[in-house]
C-alpha cells in the first residue's frame, strides 16, 4: 500500500481526548481505591487507631475521583452534541442492518481472530467502529450504574445535596448489601472493557498502521485520500 495515498485526517477534537485520558486515570483510580475498600488490608502500627487515618485517605481519594468522573461524563455528553461527527451521540447508536453487520464482522475477524483472505482497506472505519460504537454506550450504561449505586452507599454519609439525591437507590435495589454488590460487579465490567479495549487499539493499530494509538493524543489518523476527500464532502 503506497504511502501517498494517505492522508492525515483531524479525527479526535480536544474535549474527547482529554475526557479519554481524565476518565481513563479516574476509573483506574476507582478500581484501585474500591478493591482496597472492599478488602481492607490488615496493617500493623503501634499508633493509636485515633493517630491514623489511611483508610480514611483511600476513601477521600475515591470519592474525589468519583466526582472527577462524573464531571468529564458530563462534558462528554455535551460534546455529543457539540462536537464533530466522530464524537457525535448517532455514533454510538449504529443498530441499523448494516451497522450490526459490521459489527459482527468485527467480532469474527478481530475478536474471535478469524482468518480473513482479503482485508477491505476501502471500508476502514474513520472514528470508531461498530463494535467500539456499541460498547461505549455499554460502558456509558455501566458508568451510570456506578455512579447510582456509588452515591447511593455515600449518601447515609454526605453532607452536602448531590449524594443524597440517589439516597433512595439502596433501599430501591433492597439494601446496601445488593447496592455494594451490583456496584462491585459493575467494576469487573470496568476491568474487562480496558483489557479488550487496549487490546483492539494496539491490534488495529498493528494491522491497519493509521495511529490508532497516538490519535487519542495527537486527534490526527491516517486516512485513505478518496476517503479523506469524501468526508470532507460530507461536510
Amino acid at each position: 500500500m503506497a504511502i501517498q495515498e494517505y492522508k492525515r485526517a483531524y479525527i479526535w477534537q480536544l474535549p474527547v481526548r482529554l475526557f479519554h485520558w481524565v476518565n481513563a486515570l479516574a476509573i483506574t483510580i476507582l478500581i484501585i481505591t474500591g478493591l482496597l475498600i472492599s478488602h481492607p488490608p490488615a496493617l500493623m502500627s503501634l499508633n493509636e487507631a485515633s493517630e491514623q487515618f489511611w483508610f480514611g485517605y483511600i476513601r477521600m481519594i475515591h470519592f474525589m475521583s468519583a466526582y472527577l468522573m462524573v464531571a468529564v461524563l458530563i462534558m462528554r455528553v455535551y460534546w455529543a452534541f457539540k462536537g464533530n461527527k466522530f464524537a457525535n451521540w448517532r455514533v454510538f447508536i449504529p443498530f441499523n442492518k448494516k451497522g450490526l453487520s459490521n459489527a459482527w464482522h468485527t467480532i469474527k475477524y478481530d475478536v474471535f481472530l478469524q482468518n480473513e483472505k482479503t482485508y477491505d482497506y476501502k471500508n476502514i472505519h474513520v472514528g470508531h467502529n461498530n463494535v467500539a460504537a456499541i460498547s461505549y454506550l455499554v460502558m456509558f450504561v455501566m458508568a451510570l450504574i456506578m455512579i447510582f449505586t456509588g452515591f447511593g452507599l455515600y449518601s447515609a454519609n454526605a453532607t452536602w445535596f448531590l449524594p443524597k439525591i440517589f439516597a433512595w437507590v439502596p433501599e430501591f435495589l433492597g439494601g446496601d448489601m445488593n447496592t455494594r454488590v451490583l456496584h462491585h460487579l459493575t467494576m469487573w465490567g470496568f476491568i474487562l472493557f480496558a483489557l479488550v479495549h487496549v487490546y483492539l487499539v494496539l491490534y488495529h493499530d498493528w494491522l491497519e498502521g493509521r495511529g490508532e494509538t497516538s490519535a487519542m493524543v495527537s486527534g490526527y489518523k491516517f486516512v485513505r485520500a478518496e476517503r479523506a476527500k469524501k468526508e470532507a464532502e460530507k461536510k
